[in-house]
């Protein structure tokens, strides 16, 4: 029997219609820009100057632009009443894939522009919201401990995702230490430092929530989860967050910490498209990644590293953010490679973060991360979605987290 899909949320009828109006309102704007480029023919290479269209021609798309607007607002008050009523916290593995990428690739966007489709930061077990009260917390099962894991899942992604091939991470290692584990969702979309200062606050009110002494904290951030962690770190110690003096470890499974090559290319590409006035509103569709994918660029961490600049900057703007002090730093990387240096391990890394930016290893010595080489851990003839069942990594997290 093909299993029932869980019926769509009022709410996400709401944001997808909200995000077809955008798409039309950018892509009106998309034509319209390729039309007067197309009728002042400017030379091949340059800036574009004006782009909007004149007279007549204007007229229509402004009326385009009117219509579509009149359309998304009605279909505001119509849709509640047209959608059969299903529970807010109504769900499916599918359902969450797609919000958790729709979040990764515009989720600034969906901030922004108020959809309901935005996902909230907050924790979360078993796909699960989890109530930062001590009562709520009191009643999770098993019952929680003095050992707290929080796990903080990447970009595109969301908590669920922890698990694979019978593996999670966060499980095993309640299972071998009475750890009482957590997993942060976010909106990945965002940008790094405004998830870090929010996680920060998070864990706050968390730590000051939890119903038995917390002797020990410990987070574990995949790819972008371990950029948002250290951020949170940067910000808990400026806002003076008491739960830094208990956090013991922090492990980063394949974190770009200097950044990821593809967002690079992808950025150098729309560079060389903003050439040509011809091919310049192109380009506007690449200028749209979220802001957490351009973050991606160098490993940004904080507000100073891109406020007030242009979303294409090349240059790296990075204030140095090293780990915190007083507290064990593990850093895992996999690689397609079947050793250092090779063919696929230079050209391919992990498919998505290199080696060397996975250990925090820089040119800079100030951006260089100072994990000890028995913090390290490097596995081959794997890719960044192995970090999370790779038998190898499993044994590794055993071993560091060890405690007496």
């Amino acid at each position: 029997m093909t299993p029932k899909k869980a019926a769509l949320r009022g709410s996400d009828v709401v944001g997808m219609g909200r995000l077809a109006f955008d798409a039309m309102f950018g892509l009106t704007d998309l034509v319209e820009a390729m039309h007067g480029t197309i009728v002042r023919r400017p030379a091949p290479i340059g800036a574009a100057g004006e782009t909007h269209t004149r007279g007549l021609t204007r007229f229509v798309y402004q009326s385009i632009r009117s219509v579509t607007h009149v359309l998304g607002g009605g279909m505001d008050v119509l849709v509640p009443l047209l959608t059969p009523p299903v529970a807010e916290d109504t769900s499916s593995p599918r359902r969450e894939v797609l919000v958790s990428v729709l979040n990764g690739v515009i989720g600034d966007h969906l901030v922004a522009s108020e959809n309901p489709l935005a996902i909230p930061m907050r924790f979360r077990r078993g796909g699960e919201p989890v109530a930062l009260s001590r009562d709520a917390l009191a009643a999770l099962s098993p019952a929680p401990t003095g050992r707290v894991l929080v796990l903080v899942h990447g970009l595109c992604m969301n908590d669920q995702q922890w698990l694979r091939n019978g593996n999670d991470h966060g499980e095993a290692l309640a299972r071998a230490f009475g750890f009482s584990p957590l997993y942060l969702h976010y909106n990945s979309g965002r940008h790094v430092s405004n998830n870090g200062r929010e996680f920060a606050d998070r864990l706050a009110e968390l730590i000051a929530a939890w119903p038995v002494p917390v002797d020990e904290l410990v987070i574990v951030g995949h790819s972008m989860g371990g950029l948002v962690t250290r951020s949170a770190c940067h910000y808990a110690r400026l806002a003076g967050h008491g739960w830094l003096d208990r956090l013991s470890a922090l492990v980063f499974l394949g974190t770009p910490h200097h950044g990821a090559p593809l967002e690079r290319a992808g950025n150098l590409f729309d560079l060389l498209l903003e050439i040509s006035p011809y091919a310049a509103p192109i380009a506007r569709i690449g200028g749209n990644r979220a802001a957490g994918i351009n973050d991606l660029r160098h490993g940004n961490l904080l507000d100073e590293d891109w406020d007030g600049r242009h979303r294409r900057y090349r240059a790296d703007p990075r204030t140095p953010v090293p780990l915190p002090d007083g507290v064990d730093c593990f850093a895992v990387a996999t690689t397609r490679g079947r050793r250092d240096g090779d063919l696929r391990d230079r050209l391919l890394g992990d498919g998505l973060v290199p080696v060397a930016s996975a250990l925090g290893r820089h040119a800079d010595e100030r951006f260089t991360l100072a994990f000890p080489e028995s913090h390290q851990l490097v596995v081959y003839e794997r890719d960044h979605f192995d970090l999370f069942d790779a038998p190898a990594i499993i044994d590794q997290l055993a071993i560091w987290l060890a405690r007496p």
